[in-house]
């Protein structure tokens, strides 16, 4: 154990320590600190967070309930693998939020919404001036779930956001895909958006949704396709 892996252990609360030890290997797990298929100790992690091993077990039983933990036949557990061949559920999921959510903010959007919207955008630019992957990753949920929110249907907030909150350990992916800089062209994809959404139209709101997703997708299933070449190769 570290001395940065004990200093990253907030003080707890009485009772909070289930919710502290699901809380930061949830992060460390969907940020891929811990990467798919690396080994997950109960007494590593009990002396890690200064705890005894129940809370610890209470944790990962949530993360497994998730998907995000694997436990093997031999007991051992794990991070789970990303299912690459079932990546399409996700991609449609994805691509369909994207598309309701800005529809409907173009056509329920408030005033105050717009405010919001173009906040979160500085800071999405910020991040990519800043080449920072995990701020890109977490400012870009936050700009389109103020997007959702401006849509006024708490399902498809929900929904998207369980949609780009589960999605992080593949948008680092995509996001670590860029040999070079990340482009501009995002940025002012965001710009775009924004901009039809304040003019109320739903058609180029949809439109532009859709554009705007359909690339974070083909961007990512490149980079499959060329780790498959390189396994191939190998």
């Amino acid at each position: 154990m570290t001395d940065t892996e004990t200093n990253s252990v907030p003080e707890r609360k009485r009772g909070s320590g289930v919710k502290m030890v699901y809380d930061l290997l949830r992060d460390e797990i969907l940020d891929l600190v811990l990467p798919p298929g690396s080994p997950i100790d109960e007494v590593q992690l009990a002396e890690r967070f200064k705890m005894s091993r129940t809370p610890i077990r209470e944790a990962l039983v949530r993360l497994a309930g998730e998907g995000l933990i694997d436990t093997l036949p031999n007991r051992s557990t794990m991070v789970a693998n990303i299912d690459f061949l079932n990546m399409h559920t996700f991609f449609d999921a994805l691509v369909l939020m994207y598309r309701v959510t800005t529809r409907l903010a173009a056509q329920y959007h408030r005033p105050e919404d717009l405010q919001v919207i173009r906040a979160h955008q500085a800071e999405f630019a910020a991040a990519v001036q800043a080449q920072d992957a995990l701020a890109m990753i977490a400012t870009n949920a936050a700009f389109h779930s103020a997007i959702a929110e401006a849509g006024r249907n708490p399902y498809f907030v929900a929904l998207f956001n369980r949609i780009l909150d589960e999605g992080r350990r593949i948008l680092r992916l995509y996001y670590q895909s860029y040999e070079d800089r990340l482009p501009q062209q995002y940025v002012d994809e965001h710009e775009e958006i924004i901009a039809v959404i304040a003019a109320r139209d739903t058609e180029a709101a949809d439109r532009l949704a859709k554009t705007h997703a359909e690339q974070i997708v083909h961007q990512i299933q490149k980079l499959f396709t060329r780790e498959q070449r390189l396994d191939i190769a190998l």
